[in-house]
């Protein structure tokens, strides 16, 4: 009988290894077993003790699988979207952690390092009281970031330039200043090609001028290249940084040639925020929107930049310029007594002078004389039989000299260029002068006293009367000289070439009869 129970027990406790051995082995999807989903349950109704655990045994299993479910696809709570401020914080982390660094105590004994960045802080609560500028939130990231280019670059002054609003992202502008001989990196110019349009070169077996029936040459010539100014000098005097993004790096942007300037000119095209995007325009501008924004630069700063009158002050020392060269050099007046932001605002605008060089139609801040150029370059081809006509010598161009008072400007259909206002006409004892240039939408001017601050806060594109018209297509060149040598003739018809022949005849039967005359008169 024992043997029996023995061999009864073995069976049984061999079914229950068997059942066991399944239910374990049948798992689902997510690698769940049917044996530890049921330890769960029970040790969930165990341990929870529900009034009804038979009818809450089903949603205990479902809370079970629902807490264990894991989606094999993508959803939007896996990937959530990252907030914009959080992204501008992460990269504009790194400027407070330096700021912090910077702020130590120095040690006993050792003097502050003067900075040549300007109190930008300061600026910001006076374009405040004028109704302009940024939020000090911004600003002060802005100096923050100016920061960095007075850690990497030997610069002698910086200086906030402005904001330019763009379509994807906004430029800020920074104007920094080298000290002298410390400037080492070269600078790269995108010129026009001066070959465009020229003859390509041929061998001699190819020569045109050899064949029996040689082409007319065309008298067509290429346009003078307008040279460059050397960095340092005229429109390049200044280097300007640019970024899109504060707590990145600063891009340099390069200096401006007097074909960028001409193109931009002549187009109206607002900002994207990527510096290497195309300039998609018509006439095509040469170069990318790097230099676009830079020759914008040139020509807001040239218009718009205006100091108080006898802020500035032309060195007596100096050596006087050639008779056509103007000067392009001025020096601090240390005798200056200021003026009150009353007089700054007199409706003469004889107290705000232009403290920046006049930007030339040529693209230039001095004028080039490219007659001159041009005569060398004939000199250098070699002389054909004929005398070479002399080129006529052009009208130089000229215009406001340096530190011309803005009353002479231009008028704008009838309206001055200017509008003057203090900030506050209820207290104006502490009131500060705003000059707001109406040709540059977003160039401000504050001045009270002995202070004075230029800022742009605008897209970049210049005020125009008239609504903007693209530049029509050029008129198709004529190929060779017209006349005729050239022109081709019609065939004549059967009846002119009858008529033709009919006088020939005519004229030869005449020719003859003239000819026994003669003969017969000799005999005589």
């Amino acid at each position: 009988m024992a043997e029996q129970e023995d061999i009864h027990v073995s069976a049984k406790e061999a079914d229950f290894q068997n059942a066991k051995a399944y239910m374990l082995s049948t798992v689902n999807q997510n690698g769940i077993n049917v044996y530890d989903h049921m330890c769960k349950i029970i040790t969930k109704i165990i341990s929870e003790k529900p009034e009804n655990a038979v009818d809450a045994f089903e949603d205990i299993s479902k809370a079970l699988k629902k807490s264990l479910f894991k989606p094999q696809f993508d959803t939007v709570q896996d990937k959530p979207v990252v907030p914009k401020a959080y992204q501008i914080a992460e990269t504009q982390k790194k400027l407070f952690r330096k700021a912090e660094d910077d702020e130590i105590t120095p040690p006993e004994g050792e003097e502050e390092v003067l900075t040549p960045l300007t109190n930008l802080m300061e600026n910001a609560f006076y374009f405040e009281e004028a109704g302009v500028g940024l939020s000090r939130e911004e600003m002060f990231r802005i100096y923050l970031a100016l920061r960095q280019l007075v850690d990497i670059y030997p610069l002698q002054k910086v200086r906030f330039w402005g904001k330019v609003l763009g379509t994807n992202a906004d430029y800020y502008v920074a104007e920094v200043e080298f000290r002298e001989g410390e400037d080492t990196e070269e600078e790269t110019y995108i010129e026009p090609n001066p070959n465009l349009g020229a003859k390509p070169p041929m061998d001699e077996a190819t020569n045109l001028e050899n064949l029996e029936d040689p082409l007319p040459k065309p008298d067509w010539k290429a346009p003078v290249v307008i040279p460059h100014e050397e960095k340092g000098y005229g429109v390049n005097k200044f280097t300007y940084f640019a970024t899109s993004q504060l707590g990145e790096d600063w891009t340099r942007l390069p200096c401006v040639t007097p074909a960028q300037i001409d193109g931009a000119r002549r187009i109206k095209k607002l900002f994207t925020g990527d510096l290497d995007a195309p300039v998609l325009s018509y006439p095509p501008y040469p170069g990318t929107e790097k230099s676009y924004l830079r020759a914008q630069i040139a020509r807001i700063t040239a218009s718009t930049n205006i100091s108080p009158i006898n802020f500035y002050m032309f060195d007596e020392e100096e050596e006087e310029p050639e008779e056509d060269a103007a000067r392009d050099h001025y020096i601090e007046n240390p005798e200056f007594e200021g003026v009150t932001a009353r007089d700054l605002v007199d409706p003469s605008n004889a107290n705000w002078v232009h403290h920046v060089q006049y930007l030339l139609p040529q693209g230039r801040c001095t004028w080039f004389n490219p007659a001159a150029q041009r005569g060398e370059e004939e000199m250098d081809e070699e002389e054909d039989e004929e005398e070479r006509e002399e080129p006529d010598e052009p009208e130089p161009e000229s215009g406001p000299a340096l530190l011309t008072p803005i009353s002479e400007d231009n008028e704008i259909d009838g309206a001055s260029p200017w509008t003057l206002k203090l900030s506050s006409t209820r207290i104006g004892q502490y009131a500060m002068a705003v000059v707001k240039s109406n040709l540059w939408p977003g160039a401000v001017t504050i001045g009270f006293d002995k202070k004075f601050e230029n800022v742009y806060i605008g897209n970049g594109i210049k005020y125009s009367v008239e609504n903007y018209s693209p530049v029509p297509t050029p008129p198709a060149m004529s190929e060779y000289p017209t006349g005729p040598e050239v022109t081709e003739a019609d065939d004549p018809t059967v009846e002119e070439e009858a008529a033709l022949k009919a006088n020939e005849a005519e004229g030869a039967e005449g020719e003859e009869a003239a000819e026994e005359e003669e003969e017969e008169d000799d005999e005589d």
